[in-house]
């Protein structure tokens, strides 16, 4: 019998509520396993999730950040030959497959090592013309809805990792067709030192998961990355109901550089004015 993959919601492996799945198949259509079809509800508990972490992880050091996010690139390099695998049945040729998972690898410690040096460059001292200090310094925007593309390793970094090394919490919905590369870097992340809640994956039907997240009220962002080119709008709409942050498709070469636009589009600028010898 053929392994059932479970969603990762608040650090645990929990089946779909609806009790759901659908078949993963190879690029030659081959059978793999059974993926857990996510519901609305598995969607509202994912965003509980990381509600509930956002306290504990935006509040840590920038440096703490980054050493879990270097730990994370820690484990993912341990498990390269599954990732290869993985990925090969996705359709990557053998050494496609490896340079994809080293480039993942980098990916995360290129994000790590910005977690202490976002607020100095995203952050400023403001000339003002008075007795005062005026400081902007940049703020996590709170729990990210992510619809992930279907490059299922370096693409889901590529999105995943900015939102989380600013101190944002995040649920992800998996890449629909290739979801197994996902629910392995879901298994990384839980042997990590990353708290439970902070990153939170589903896999089904992204037609039928991203709207939930897109209107729910809790949801501060959305970055539709994945999303299909005629849902865009429809996501949109649904997104403006509690005036929600919206990173919409940029056709990005997820294998190119990274740059730091995925960082600041989710977060907040806070201006603090302080009396000059007060």
């Amino acid at each position: 019998m053929r392994k059932t993959y479970k969603l990762y919601i608040g650090g645990a492996f929990p089946r779909s509520e609806s009790g759901r799945s659908y078949p993963v198949t190879d690029s030659k259509g081959r059978f793999l396993a059974n993926a857990s079809q996510a519901s609305r509800k598995d969607a509202r508990d994912a965003v509980v999730a990381a509600r509930k972490a956002f306290p504990g992880w935006s509040g840590r050091t920038a440096y703490n950040r980054g050493q879990i996010l270097y730990r994370i690139a820690e484990m993912l390099e341990g498990r390269r030959d599954q990732f290869v695998d993985e990925l090969r049945q996705a359709g990557a040729s053998k050494g496609a497959a490896g340079t994809e998972v080293d480039a993942a690898v980098d990916r995360w410690v290129w994000y790590a090592g910005w977690a202490d040096k976002l607020g100095a460059v995203a952050g400023a001292a403001n000339p003002v013309s008075g007795p005062f200090f005026n400081f902007s310094t940049p703020e996590p925007t709170g729990v990210v809805a992510v619809v992930a593309p279907d490059s299922p390793l370096l693409g889901l970094v590529s999105v995943l990792a900015p939102v989380i090394v600013s101190g944002n919490t995040a649920v992800v919905v998996a890449s629909e067709p290739a979801p197994l590369p996902s629910v392995t870097l879901a298994e990384v992340l839980a042997t990590s030192d990353l708290p439970g809640g902070v990153v939170n994956l589903l896999t089904g039907r992204r037609t039928e998961i991203a709207p939930w997240l897109a209107a729910h009220m809790d949801v501060n962002a959305v970055d539709l990355a994945g999303a299909l080119p005629e849902h865009v709008r429809e996501l949109e709409d649904e997104a403006a109901g509690n005036l929600k942050r919206v990173l919409r498709p940029t056709g990005d070469d997820w294998a190119g550089e990274p740059g730091t636009a995925r960082m600041t589009a989710f977060l907040e600028t806070k201006t603090v004015w302080h009396p000059v010898g007060v």
